[in-house]
């Protein structure tokens, strides 16, 4: 698999420092608030690489932080008469509920940077007794210029970066580009932890690297995020870990486009702003998903209701060609696979195979999609004539596996209600009593109501059609 690594602007053949275990960290949200559509790309995009690598038999760490200490969640808490961690509690709870929507499946690790104060505190301690930190009135920042590497991601000269720069500029400092390691408290009401420079709280870039080095040791596979963390907080990163670790931060990085609102920039003030539980209410959360991967990671994208119905409308051929199957699964014809079938099985092949390819260039989803819809045009072009239910098995098989490593055509099991689910354990305990006939009336009117049961080894099966 090659990937675009932004460290070096090429393409690069992927290739883990551990070939048994692949080590990926991702920044998450910073939780005061519902997640916007520009922050669910990288929850989708790289939720998909990872499914991509899982798919090809690779085995995964993926760590997915929470920031839970942020100016942002103590402005909140004040708004809100709560503390600061009550309100990441609730954004998390929140968080998890639009990301299940948008199938984004849990990492392996949600660290939380009030649970990391321990290794966050040692780290800034580490980057102090080398040199590469000081403390003024109890705040500690990073010598950034004791750093050779510092602009090395960004592709920025240090002597230009001062004026770009997205840190607050004091006399306290040896250097306008220092940034905070740890922030010393201002009032009493603001959450604190105990440290060697009195009480305060971590900067917002220390967290990631200490808690990547907690999880996933002192240099990992693949760190990604948005385009717009490249610099500082990604270029923070890599110049305190290096300098703390001795040794390179992380071997790929990788950063997807932003995403404009009808051809305008997302903001507040201009009334675009979007968060996914507001698009929820217009939009399935797949409908979301498939949208956020039908354009290149890399490229910027632009939402719009014309681009979000056009999404509806083409996730809505890829589900009625799996309804399709589904239904000559349960009505088509017995025997074998003849040998038209057989054919169109070798195009599905020939359209994985192509999906295939493309994902390994560069994660390019927009044209593995393309093979997807290879697959959806032969698969139609078979049943609309019938079938036969072994080829519809095989076809569905090969179909769905695509689909769903792009987070796609998942079985929601949620939507199944529990009036379902006793009929489906009242025909597994007539079948039990050999009560065939009992058994078969149940399954005919569940078919009625719209779904479809799978007899497998592993167990009873409810496809909702």
């Amino acid at each position: 698999m090659k990937i675009y690594n932004t460290l070096t602007r090429r393409k690069e053949e992927f290739v883990p420092i551990d070939p048994e275990l692949i080590r990926i960290y991702v920044c998450g949200p910073t939780v005061y608030n519902f997640f916007h559509i520009g922050n669910a790309r990288p929850f989708v995009v790289f939720d998909t690489l990872r499914r991509y690598l899982e798919y090809k038999g690779n085995n995964v760490k993926f760590v997915q932080n929470f920031t839970d200490v942020d100016d942002k969640i103590i402005n909140r808490a004040r708004e809100e008469g709560i503390t600061a961690l009550q309100v990441a509690d609730k954004y998390i709870e929140e968080y998890y509920k639009d990301a299940a929507a948008l199938n984004v499946k849990k990492a392996n690790v949600h660290p939380r940077v009030s649970e990391h104060m321990n290794e966050i505190i040692e780290f800034v301690k580490t980057l102090v007794d080398k040199g590469y930190a000081y403390e003024v009135n109890g705040d500690v920042y990073f010598a950034t210029r004791k750093f050779d590497g510092y602009g090395k991601l960004s592709k920025q000269n240090i002597d230009d970066l001062e004026s770009g720069a997205r840190i607050e500029v004091g006399d306290i400092k040896q250097d306008p580009l220092d940034f905070a390691l740890w922030k010393a408290a201002k009032r009493e009401d603001e959450i604190a932890w105990e440290s060697p420079w009195g009480m305060g709280r971590p900067g917002w870039h220390i967290e990631c690297s200490a808690m990547s080095k907690k999880h996933l040791g002192d240099t990992i596979d693949l760190h990604a995020g948005g385009q717009d963390l490249q610099f500082p907080h990604h270029e923070n990163e890599i110049a305190q870990s290096e300098c703390c670790n001795g040794v390179p931060f992380a071997k790929y990085w990788m950063h997807n486009g932003y995403i404009t609102i009808n051809d305008e920039k997302m903001s507040k003030s201009k009334g675009n702003f979007f968060t996914v539980r507001d698009i929820l209410k217009e939009y399935d959360g797949e409908v979301i998903r498939y949208f956020l991967l039908a354009g290149h990671y890399r490229n910027p994208i632009n939402f719009s209701d014309t681009l979000m119905e056009q999404a509806k409308n083409s996730l809505g051929r890829l589900q009625n060609a799996k309804a399709g199957l589904l239904h000559i699964v349960a009505n088509g014809e017995n025997g074998a696979v003849t040998e038209e079938e057989k054919a169109v099985l070798l195009e599905l092949d020939r359209c994985r195979d192509e999906f295939e390819a493309k994902m390994e260039d560069d994660l390019n989803t927009a044209d593995a999609i393309t093979a997807l819809f290879g697959m959806v045009t032969a698969i139609n072009n078979k049943i609309k004539d019938g079938g036969t239910k072994e080829f519809a098995s095989l076809a569905l098989e090969r179909f769905v596996k695509l689909a769903n490593v792009l987070g796609l055509l998942f079985d929601k099991e949620e939507e199944i209600g529990d009036d379902i689910k006793a009929l489906v354990e009242e025909r597994q305990e007539a079948r039990k009593n050999k009560d065939f006939a009992k058994a078969d009336e149940i399954r005919d009117i569940l078919k009625a109501k719209g779904y479809t049961i799978k007899d497998t080894p592993q167990g009873v099966q409810i496809i909702k059609n």
